[in-house]
């Protein structure tokens, strides 16, 4: 199965997932009257939207360049998280507001057998829909589905804790149970929209590569003696595919053809060890200095490879 198919198909789990588990904390819901078990539904409402968010973000960030998208539709992937970022963050807000009007009106759960069944049933479909992502995530490394899956893992966090906060409330009489529980709900909601906020954003705003993926980089195109100086490297990652471009000195008595053939080779290596990379190299004449006074320009690569 390709990398498109793979992450079409953890999209699709993820809204039959959260479409099974929408109807059954409903009734619920109804049933308890529980903050825990309302700030649940609220949350499980939203993964429907974000997944169906998330499947149109893989689903366009699968379609190949074209001509007025000359670098691809990766970044739809990046926008689907964002999107999920906002929505998880707009939940957390309600659980919030609704924890603390109960704890002002001292209000109590209704029953508790229901929810904590419905909570078990849904820790069980959470388990099966991780461990297809973490497969998907393993295979593709796909950002939507990542983030989509950063949310389920909270949820089996959300749904141990709606188990907690009702058997507290009915059995131990503990009535500030369900609506603390909702409060810790709510940050930890928060506490995800704002991790996962980081990578789409780094994502959208071309943040360069890890500096250890740099540096493997570096290392493996210094592997070729004709090149020299390497500088102005410049990379950055769109969806699936990484773009990189760098300048390298050649003697200037080579020839054009002489030049080409070097980089050519150069290319094929470094396109055999990052095969997503849509790879630019600029051949400067031996001496040439780029952009007085830019350090991103003049940076030695290499050099400062060999000091490391």
């Amino acid at each position: 199965m390709n990398r498109a198919a793979l992450t079409r198909s953890a999209a699709v789990a993820s809204i039959g997932t959260a479409m099974l588990l929408l109807v059954l904390k409903l009734w619920a819901a109804m049933q308890t009257h529980s903050t825990a078990m309302l700030g649940s539904l609220a949350d499980t409402a939203l993964d429907l939207v974000a997944s169906i968010a998330t499947l149109a973000g893989v689903w366009i960030a699968a379609m190949p360049a074209d001509e007025d998208h000359r670098f691809g539709h990766g970044k739809a992937e990046a926008l689907a998280a964002m999107l999920q970022v906002i929505l998880i963050a707009l939940s957390a807000a309600g659980i919030g507001f609704r924890a603390v009007s109960q704890l002002a009106l001292g209000q109590r759960v209704a029953a508790a057998e229901e929810g904590i069944a419905v909570s078990l049933v849904a820790i069980l479909v959470t388990f099966a829909l991780l461990a297809w992502q973490r497969h998907v995530i393993r295979r593709t490394g796909s950002l939507a589905i990542s983030t989509d899956h950063l949310h389920y893992q909270s949820d089996l966090f959300l749904n141990l804790a709606v188990i907690a906060a009702l058997a507290l409330d009915r059995y131990a009489g503990f009535g500030l149970a369900d609506p603390l529980f909702g409060l810790g709900i709510a940050g930890w909601l928060l506490w995800g929209a704002w991790s996962a906020a980081g990578e789409a954003i780094d994502h959208l705003m071309d943040r360069e590569w890890p500096e250890e993926k740099r540096q493997r980089f570096i290392a493996l195109a210094a592997r070729h003696p004709e090149l020299s100086n390497l500088h102005d490297l410049r990379t950055r990652t769109s969806g699936m595919h990484d773009f990189v471009q760098f300048h390298v000195d050649l003697p200037g008595a080579m020839t054009v053809q002489e030049a080409h053939t070097i980089i050519e080779r150069v290319e094929a290596d470094l396109l055999a060890h990052f095969p997503q990379m849509e790879l630019l190299i600029h051949i400067d004449p031996e001496g040439h200095t780029d952009e007085p006074g830019n350090p991103l320009a003049e940076r030695d690569e290499f050099g400062r490879l060999e000091q490391g």
